[in-house]
C-alpha cells in the first residue's frame, strides 16, 4: 500500500480535492438555478454566454478530478492543490461574468420598460391634447355661430323697428279725412279736419260716388264728382302723388280738391261755398 493513506485507500490530498470539488459543484448548481430563472429574459447572445459559462464550469470540475494510485504523495498533493486552485479561480471569474451579464440584461430590460412606459405616457398626452384642442375649436365655432345668430337677430329687430308701420284708417268719412290730412302734411298742403268735413257735407253729404249732372259743369260735359265735387280736369291738374288716379277714390278726391283750394284760396278752410 502506498505511503500517506487514510486507511480507505485514498491519499489525504485526494480527500480534500473531493471535498473542494463537491463545494464547487454546489456553487455551480446554485448558479445554474439562478440562470434558469432568468433565461427567458435573456437574449440569444446572453443565452450563448451562459452556455459557455456552464461549459467552463464543467471543464473546471473535470480538471479537479485526478485518478487514484501510482504516484508519490508529494506529487499528487501538488497537482491536486494546483487543479483545485485553478478551478476555484475559474468559477469565481465565470460567476462574476455571469452576474455582470445578468445585471446588464436587467438594466437593459428596465430601460426598455421605462422607455415603453414613457412612450405610452407621451402618446396618451398627445391624444389628450388633441382631444382638448378639438373640444376648444368646437366650442369656439359654437360661440361664433351664437354670436352671428345674435347679431342677425339684432339687425332684424332694428330693421323691424326702423321700418314704418302702415297706419290703419277706418273705411269711413272720418278715416278718409284723416288719411288725406297725413298725405297733405307730407306734401305741404294746408287744411284742417273741420274745414274739410264742412265742405264735404255741403258738396256731397259724404257720398264718395256723388256726381252733379245739372250745373254748368255738367252742361259743359265735365260734371263735378266725388266727395268734394271736383271736375276731371281739376282733379288731373292737382292730383297728389301717392294717391289713386280714380276721381271717385275718397282720399285722392279730398287731397286733389284741397291742393286746388290751397292754390286758389290759400286753404280749404277759406272755402265756404261753391268753388
Amino acid at each position: 500500500m502506498p505511503k500517506y493513506t487514510d486507511g480507505s485507500g485514498h491519499r489525504p490530498a485526494f480527500a480534500k480535492l473531493t471535498e473542494l470539488t463537491q463545494q464547487t459543484r454546489t456553487k455551480l448548481t446554485h448558479t445554474g438555478q439562478k440562470l434558469n430563472t432568468t433565461r427567458q429574459k435573456l437574449s440569444k447572445k446572453h443565452q450563448l454566454g451562459v452556455a459557455g459559462v456552464a461549459g467552463l464550469g464543467a471543464a473546471a470540475v473535470a480538471l479537479s478530478l485526478i485518478p487514484g494510485g501510482g504516484s508519490e504523495a508529494s506529487t499528487t498533493e501538488s497537482v491536486s492543490a494546483s487543479s483545485v486552485a485553478f478551478s476555484s479561480r475559474q468559477v469565481e471569474d465565470v460567476k462574476g461574468g455571469v452576474e455582470k451579464q445578468l445585471n446588464d440584461a436587467l438594466t437593459q430590460a428596465k430601460a426598455a420598460a421605462e422607455k415603453k412606459q414613457a412612450d405610452a405616457a407621451a402618446a396618451a398626452k398627445k391624444a389628450a391634447d388633441a382631444k382638448a384642442k378639438a373640444a376648444a375649436e368646437a366650442a369656439k365655432q359654437k360661440a361664433e355661430q351664437a354670436r352671428k345668430a345674435k347679431e342677425a337677430a339684432s339687425r332684424a329687430a332694428q330693421r323691424a323697428k326702423a321700418k314704418p308701420v302702415a297706419k290703419a284708417y277706418p273705411n269711413n268719412l272720418d278715416g278718409w279725412i284723416r288719411e288725406s290730412l297725413d298725405v297733405m302734411k307730407k306734401n305741404g298742403i294746408p287744411g284742417s279736419y273741420d274745414g274739410i268735413k264742412r265742405n264735404i257735407l255741403r258738396e256731397s253729404s259724404g257720398n264718395p260716388n256723388a256726381i252733379n249732372n245739372w250745373d254748368i259743369n255738367a252742361i259743359n260735359g265735365v260734371p263735378s264728382k266725388g266727395l268734394l265735387q271736383v271736375i276731371p280736369p281739376t282733379f288731373q291738374a292737382y292730383h297728389v302723388p301717392g294717391t289713386s288716379w280714380n276721381i271717385y277714390d275718397p282720399v285722392a278726391n279730398i287731397t286733389a280738391a284741397c291742393n286746388y283750394a290751397a292754390d286758389r284760396y290759400g286753404t280749404m278752410d277759406n272755402v265756404n261755398g261753391a268753388y
